[in-house]
């Protein structure tokens, strides 16, 4: 098989793009089961008595207790409530695992080492490797053997493997659609890989990665966020942000938006008008003319076409005719089940609500 690189300039740069059949590997996905090397990722530990409690008063989960084993996504965020870092999180025989995108390991580990002070906590580098696989086989015989463990973990959870680093399993983006990572040395990333292949799982690029987590509205820190995106715009209100801990840096503004008010913007899938040019990553959402948005990530989808995230004003109706901006105008709707729910009004403004009919 040929690898093709992902584009240059992009955020998979370095890594492979696809192997010359993109849409049949998302296919396979789909119905079988694929491995993306994903080792462009950053591998950070905490070690120490501390690092549990330490690490729960300076991000917006609750990671005070995260038992052995436990995986969830944590945030850093500015004064603000303005998103800085996101990162995947795991609880292992007694280390703190962070992976987060490529470009933000050198900036999470400086902030985390400047926040240590008299705590004891060594936050570090770790030489690791992160695989993914994705598809509904990945429960048989063959792949478990080749994973180094006897059964799947539960989701949201890690297990170590015989062949070095551990296993972890996500949350499914469907039924039946089974999406683990495993986290090993790099040293032992080839023969790992090897091993998967040689039990049948087929080797697929980033590409269609990224095709499975567009369709799942998975936003990507730097890509489908902004400097100015908050945690509610991105749902990441409960999977990353715990509504209900104690103070951390950037908790006013998540609580006066629960309470009080609606996010500025919502994250929504766009179907593009697949007759003409790729808009990019950052270029404008439009309707009649005026910006009402900005696109994150672009992918073809195997079954849904040329599709985008993006952030767009909150409110906006689903049938409203939108085009992209930049070097490519393309014609762009929203998939109406990608819409937020239709919520009431935080308990903080029912509240002042009723003060205000109160005092009438």
């Amino acid at each position: 098989m040929s690898a093709v690189p992902a584009p240059e300039g992009g955020p998979d740069a370095g890594a492979t793009w696809h192997y010359g059949d993109p849409l049949g590997e998302q296919r396979a996905a789909e119905t079988g089961a694929v491995l993306i090397d994903r080792s462009h990722r950053r591998v950070l530990t905490l070690t120490g008595s501390d690092r549990q409690t330490w690490l729960h008063s300076i991000s917006s989960q609750h990671v005070s207790e995260l038992p052995d084993g436990a995986s969830t996504q944590n945030l850093s965020l500015d004064g603000q409530g303005r998103v800085e870092d996101h990162w995947l999180q795991t609880e292992l025989d007694g280390v703190t695992y962070l992976d987060t995108e490529p470009w933000r390991g050198e900036p999470l580990l400086a902030y985390l080492q400047k926040m240590v002070f008299w705590s004891q906590v060594t936050p570090a580098d770790a030489d690791m490797a992160v695989l993914s696989l994705l598809g509904p086989q990945l429960a048989d015989a063959a792949v478990l053997a080749a994973l180094g463990i006897d059964a799947l973990p539960a989701e949201q959870t890690a297990i170590p493997s015989t062949s070095g680093g551990f296993v972890r399993r996500l949350t499914e983006a469907s039924p039946g659609q089974i999406e683990l990572d495993v986290l090993v040395e790099r040293s032992r990333s080839v023969d790992v890989q090897r091993r998967l292949i040689d039990a049948g799982v087929r080797p697929a690029g980033v590409w269609a990665y990224e095709a499975h987590r567009v369709a799942a509205l998975r936003p990507r820190l730097g890509v489908d966020t902004d400097e100015r995106t908050i945690p509610h715009e991105v749902n990441w209100i409960g999977a990353a942000v715990h509504l209900d801990k104690g103070c951390y840096r950037g908790q006013e503004t998540v609580a006066r938006v629960h309470n009080l008010g609606k996010p500025p913007r919502m994250l929504v899938l766009l179907h593009l008008d697949g007759s003409v040019d790729r808009p990019a990553t950052g270029d404008p959402v439009l309707a009649g003319g005026r910006a009402v948005g900005r696109l994150g990530t672009v992918v073809e989808h195997v079954d849904l076409g040329p599709v985008a995230l993006a952030l767009v004003k909150r409110g906006i109706p689903a049938d409203t005719a939108l085009s992209t901006g930049g070097d490519a105008e393309v014609a762009a709707t929203i998939d109406p089940g990608s819409l937020p729910a239709v919520d009431g009004p935080g308990a903080g403004r029912v509240a002042v609500e009723r003060l205000r009919g109160t005092a009438r």
